[in-house]
C-alpha cells in the first residue's frame, strides 16, 4: 500500500509505527517489572517449615553436631599435619644417627681400638632415644588419625540422620512448591489474559482508528506478555497440561479462522452481487490501487493479467478495471480519481468501458 501513499504520508506512517514500537517497549518494561514481582506475593518456602516441633528441634541439634564435627575436623587436620611434620623430622634424625653409628661401628672393627667402645655405646643409646622419640611421634599421628576418623564417622551419622529426617519434609515441600508455582501462574494468567482479550477487541474494532499507533503498541505488549511472560511458566504435569492447552488453543484458533474465512467468502459473494459502479465506490481508494499494483482484482482479489490491454473487466467477478475518460477518451484506471492524460475528475456518468 505504501506505493499508493503520498511521500510525506509514508514517512509519517513509518514514524507512527516507531511510536507504536516504543510505546509497546515501555509497556513491556512496566509489565515485566510487575510480572517479576508477582512471586513475592508468596512466602519463600523453607525445608524446616515442613517439620513438626520435635523434628525442628532435632534438626537444629543435628546441624549443631555437624557444625561442631566439621570444626573439630579442621582442628584435627591441623594437629595431624603438625604431628606428621614432627614424625618426619624424627625419622630423618634417626636415619642420620643410624648412618653415623654404622660408620663408627665400621671404624671400630677396622681399628680394633678399645678406647672407642664408650663412644659406640653412647651413640647406640642416643639412637635408641631417638627411636623412642620417633615412636612417640608416630603414636601422636595415629592418635590424630583416630580422632579424625571418629569425628568423620560422627559427622556422617549426623548427616544421615538429618537426611532421613528431611526426606518426608522434602516431599511435602515439593508438593507445596508445585502449588505455589500453580498459584503464581494463575496470578500471571489473571494479569495477562485480560490484556490479551482487550488486545483482541482493539484489533477487531480500532486497529484502523485515528489512534492506531497506541492500539498496535498495546497489541504488541499484550502478545509479548502472554507468550513470553506467561506461556513459559505454564505448569507441565508431565506434558499433559501443555499439550492439552496447545490442543485447545489450536482448536479455538482454527475455529475462528474457519468462521472468519466463511464470513469473508460470504461478504465477497454479497459484494460481487452488487452493481459495478456501487462496488467501485465502496472500495477504499488506496486499497484498490494497492491490489492493482499487486496484479490482483480489487474486488475479488484473484490474479488478473493487468498488462493485457484487452482486459477491462475482471474475468472472475466482472468488476470494471479500466474505462475511458469522458473528456479525452484515454484508457484509464477505473478507480483513479483523475484522468492521467488530461486530469479530468472522475464522474458518475463516465462513458462505458471499452
Amino acid at each position: 500500500m505504501s506505493k499508493t501513499l503520498r511521500l510525506s504520508e509514508t514517512w509519517f506512517r513509518r514514524g507512527l509505527w516507531l511510536v507504536a514500537i516504543v510505546f509497546a517497549g515501555f509497556l513491556i518494561g512496566l509489565g515485566g517489572r510487575v510480572v517479576d514481582d508477582l512471586p513475592r506475593v508468596e512466602v519463600a518456602l523453607q525445608l524446616d517449615d515442613f517439620l513438626d516441633a520435635a523434628g525442628k528441634a532435632r534438626a537444629v541439634d543435628l546441624r549443631q553436631r555437624i557444625s561442631r564435627a566439621e570444626e573439630q575436623q579442621r582442628q584435627t587436620d591441623a594437629a595431624r599435619s603438625q604431628a606428621e611434620l614432627q614424625l618426619n623430622k624424627a625419622q630423618g634424625t634417626v636415619q642420620a644417627e643410624r648412618e653415623t653409628l654404622a660408620n663408627w661401628l665400621a671404624t671400630r672393627r677396622a681399628t680394633q681400638r678399645a678406647d672407642q667402645d664408650p663412644e659406640v655405646i653412647a651413640r647406640t643409646r642416643r639412637l635408641e632415644d631417638l627411636k623412642q622419640l620417633e615412636s612417640r611421634a608416630r603414636q601422636a599421628v595415629q592418635a590424630q588419625q583416630q580422632v579424625a576418623l571418629d569425628t568423620q564417622q560422627a559427622r556422617d551419622a549426623a548427616v544421615a540422620e538429618l537426611g532421613r529426617l528431611q526426606d518426608g519434609a522434602r516431599q511435602r515441600m515439593a508438593v507445596e512448591q508445585r502449588a505455589v508455582e500453580l498459584r503464581v501462574f494463575l496470578y500471571r494468567l489473571a494479569l495477562t489474559l485480560p490484556l490479551l482479550v482487550v488486545a483482541g477487541w482493539l484489533f477487531a474494532r480500532h486497529r484502523k482508528s485515528t489512534w492506531w499507533p497506541f492500539v498496535w503498541g498495546f497489541i504488541f505488549f499484550a502478545l509479548f506478555a502472554f507468550f513470553v511472560e506467561l506461556v513459559p511458566y505454564l505448569p507441565s504435569y508431565g506434558g499433559y497440561v501443555r499439550y492439552g492447552v496447545g490442543i485447545v488453543v489450536t482448536v479455538l484458533t482454527g475455529r475462528y479462522a474457519i468462521l472468519a474465512l466463511n464470513r469473508y467468502l460470504e461478504r465477497q459473494k454479497q459484494a460481487e452481487a452488487k452493481p459495478d459502479s456501487q462496488r467501485r465506490q465502496e472500495l477504499d481508494y488506496d486499497l484498490a490501487l494497492a491490489r492493482l499494483a499487486k496484479g490482483v482484482c480489487p474486488g475479488c482479489e484473484r490474479p488478473v493479467d493487468l498488462k493485457d490491454p484487452a482486459i477491462d473487466f475482471c474475468p472472475h467477478c466482472g468488476i470494471c478495471l479500466y474505462n475511458r475518460c469522458t473528456h479525452c477518451e484515454a484508457r484509464k484506471n477505473a478507480f483513479a480519481r483523475y484522468c492521467h492524460a488530461c486530469g479530468t475528475p472522475r464522474r458518475e456518468q463516465e462513458a462505458s468501458p471499452v
